[in-house]
């Protein structure tokens, strides 16, 4: 299947010297993994925020998504949170890795962390009304619409 073309430039920047660009593992893979520019210890049931040393412009009409990766969360429980990255952004991109294991959770230099995903985002107007439009789901949530 070919890998569809498209013209918008996701432009990124070395703060530091060391720092690795974001990689594809796949030519079809929607995330470009996001490395460590440093070493970190995650406490066992606790959070830390790691640098990636990169700063990065996204594509007119994007955001950046940073998704957790696969094997890091199934095999050592670190997940990912705070995962939104503004196009009007142009700080450092760093990575909030929580770490659900009873095991302190070591990250080297160079490791990938996570994924940044360029997403199309609609910026909408915002508009106060009285009420809603009815809908056959109503205000039903939390699993309403069954349980499997």
């Amino acid at each position: 299947m070919p890998v569809p073309t498209n013209k918008s430039v996701l432009q990124i920047a070395k703060l530091t010297q060391d720092a690795i660009i974001p990689t594809r593992g796949s030519a079809q893979s929607a995330g470009l993994d996001l490395y460590s520019s440093e070493e970190a210890w995650i406490p066992a049931l606790g959070k830390f925020l790691v640098k990636t040393g990169l700063s990065i412009a996204l594509p007119d009409g994007c955001y950046g998504r940073v998704a957790p990766r696969s094997g890091l969360s199934s095999k050592h429980f670190v997940d990912v949170g705070a995962g939104v990255i503004d196009q009007d952004y142009r700080g450092e991109v760093k990575v909030l890795l929580f770490n659900f294991n009873r095991v302190d959770y070591h990250v080297k230099k160079g490791d990938r962390i996570a994924q940044l995903i360029c997403e199309k985002i609609s910026i909408p107007e915002i508009k106060e009304v009285e009420e809603l439009s009815e809908t056959d789901r109503g205000a039903g949530g939390f699993g309403s619409t069954g349980t499997n």
